[in-house]
């Protein structure tokens, strides 16, 4: 068997794009059945992954058939998404067996991520394997590569410090509110802006589920459209003074010439917070909010500066993560390479052992008549041992003596090395 992914992600395809090729998780079973018809071979296995940021096919067939499916696969995710298949292809990645299981382990383990080592993706990759067992589309191959993406995953998130150190200016913003606040998940976040940057922040952000999150911008629409994606309230900015004592953590980055949020509107916001901490990150260059915000007690603002120094000094050892992270990996794809390349001679093997019972049972029954016409248990045991060695060694020296040259010096080689292996004796001379 070999393997095959097919999908998109948040580096290749846009939003829109990526939201029309969604699956819900009750769609997951019906389309997995839908497609397994589509493809028109014998039981494909199949595995869908699909999450805000991805949606990925895994199919496993046999190798002769693999590049068959995947145009089929590739019209049937346009037909769900409404879009031409051509258009689809220009958006979407397609890898084989080694590379396909490189992918799903980078995956699993949060490497392939928005956001770098974020856990998530594992919990929806193992729902997409339960519901993929559930449509009768999962099958051993793909059973073994989920199983091994798991495993991998796990080592890379105990052995590594891939999810501790801080990689972007996002992330690092995140790490510092969870210094100050126990839970996230309980807090309120306000972002100002709506640029790519806030837009960056904001994804770091909404990934530890933050009990509510909201934007503010000069324009409205388009504080609504990207509020609109993380499921938060947009604000208008001029009511930025009088709503700023709602929100735990505030988040900066406009195109102001000059500060927006000024020291008197966070003194007022203080107080009707009862001086509960508020977190300030300015990430806008000049200043979003101004500098003496930070003299308060009980603000902790940090600005572009203070994050790239965090970034700077948690990059190296983030590397080293990233490094170690991929060495597990690679080990996990040679396994894994080695495991398909064994089931490669299953049936051969299969082969094999139905041939080696045929002959076993016709010189039993052969041996049977000897004895039922009188003759002795060592006659017809010898009578055994010769027709089962005939039988073994007759394909074989046939084709020792129809091939000439060095085709029959490379099947004698082979000849020898299956057949005239030295046994290892005991001291006492007996095989063992």
């Amino acid at each position: 068997m070999s393997v095959l992914a097919l999908g998109l992600n948040h580096t290749t395809a846009p939003l829109d794009l990526r939201g029309r090729m969604s699956f819900s998780p009750e769609q997951l079973v019906p389309s997995l059945r839908a497609l397994q018809d589509r493809l028109q071979i014998a039981r494909p296995e199949a595995a869908l992954v699909s999450t805000c940021n991805r949606t990925e096919l895994y199919v496993a067939a046999d190798p002769r058939r693999l590049p068959e499916l995947v145009q089929p696969t590739v019209d049937w995710l346009a037909e769900h998404g409404g879009v031409g298949p051509q258009q689809l292809q220009t958006h979407t990645y397609v890898m084989e067996d080694r590379a396909a299981a490189r992918h799903a382990f980078r995956v699993a383990a949060g490497l392939d991520s928005m956001v770098l080592g974020e856990p998530q993706i594992l919990g929806q990759m193992k729902q997409a394997v339960r519901q993929a067992d559930e449509a009768g589309t999962l099958g051993t191959t793909l059973h073994q590569l989920f199983q091994r993406s798991f495993s991998v995953a796990k080592e890379v998130r105990t052995s590594t410090e891939i999810g501790s150190h801080s990689i972007s200016m996002a992330a690092a913003a995140v790490r510092l509110a969870s210094q100050l606040f126990e839970d996230l998940r309980d807090i309120h976040v306000l972002f100002v802006g709506a640029g790519e940057m806030i837009e960056l922040v904001a994804t770091h952000f909404a990934a530890r589920s933050p009990r509510g999150i909201a934007v503010a911008n000069r324009t409205l629409e388009r504080g609504e459209k990207l509020a609109a994606r993380f499921g938060a309230t947009a604000l208008r900015l001029a009511d930025l003074p009088t709503r700023l004592q709602d929100y735990d953590a505030v988040v900066s980055c406009t195109a102001s010439t000059l500060p927006i949020i000024g020291l008197g509107a966070v003194e007022r916001a203080l107080k009707a917070r009862r001086h509960r901490p508020m977190f300030m990150v300015d990430l806008a260059v000049p200043r979003d909010i101004e500098p003496e915000v930070g003299c308060l007690s009980d603000v902790y603002l940090y600005t572009v500066d203070d994050l790239s120094s965090i970034v700077q000094t948690a990059g190296e050892r983030r590397q080293a993560a990233v490094e170690q992270a991929e060495a597990i990996i690679d080990a996990g794809v040679q396994s894994f390479a080695h495991w398909l390349d064994q089931r490669a001679a299953v049936p051969l093997i299969q082969a094999l052992n139905r041939q080696a019972d045929d002959w076993t049972t016709i010189e039993l029954a052969r041996a049977r008549k000897l004895l039922a016409r009188g003759e002795s248990a060592e006659a017809a045991l010898e009578a055994l041992a010769r027709g089962l060695t005939h039988k073994l060694l007759h394909g074989t020296l046939a084709e020792l003596h129809a091939t000439e040259g060095a085709e029959r010096e490379h099947l004698a080689s082979t000849v020898s090395r299956l057949f005239l292996r030295q046994s290892s004796r005991t001291p006492g001379g007996d095989p063992r």
